[in-house]
């Protein structure tokens, strides 16, 4: 249940990854600021960073998804997965998507000038991955209220498309075929 150390322990969870978004940011804004020569590939690392965080929320939410289709409406088990699913939309997947894109389109401005084949599908796929992105983030709405009209099978597969997403990113940033 929503009980008032939930809430503190939420608090106390919610304050902590702020606090590491806040100094990931102010981190970035350094780099920029003091402009080193190598300020690309430190970029780049952010952005990885970035991805990976946005790719593991991506992953592990439709399985919450799975899991909280099994659960009692208003049970307590239903609830702790609504805390769950919400703190890891708003705490890890919305900033991490955020500090991917902005990321991602300087350095495909910096280092290419947007005039890569490979860049431009893969910047499509990150547009299909924002999509998915969007469309998870209605689901964890209607979840909260009460409102799924998906079953455990539909999340079980819907959880197969960032990972394909995700695969053919890779490839192309990897091998960059054209």
């Amino acid at each position: 249940m929503n009980t008032p150390e939930t809430r503190q322990s939420g608090r106390n969870a919610a304050k902590r990854a702020a606090a590491a978004i806040a100094i990931l940011i102010v981190l970035t804004a350094l780099l920029f600021a003091l402009d080193p020569d190598d300020l690309y590939l430190w970029v780049k690392a952010i952005h990885v960073i970035a991805v990976i965080s946005w790719m593991a929320g991506m992953l592990y939410l439709p399985r919450l998804f799975i899991y909280h289709t099994g659960a009692e409406r208003g049970s307590v088990q239903s609830e702790t997965f609504k805390v769950m699913e919400q703190r890891l939309l708003r705490v890890i997947i919305n900033p991490a998507m955020v500090i991917t894109w902005v990321l991602g389109l300087w350095l495909a401005w910096k280092g290419f000038g947007f005039s890569a084949g490979w860049l431009h599908a893969k910047i499509a796929l990150v547009v299909v991955l924002s999509g998915v992105h969007g469309y998870l983030s209605g689901a964890v709405r209607k979840f909260g209220e009460d409102r799924n009209d998906r079953s455990a099978r539909h999340w079980r597969l819907f959880n197969e498309i960032p990972t394909v997403l995700m695969i053919l990113i890779v490839i192309l940033v990897v091998v960059k075929p054209f």
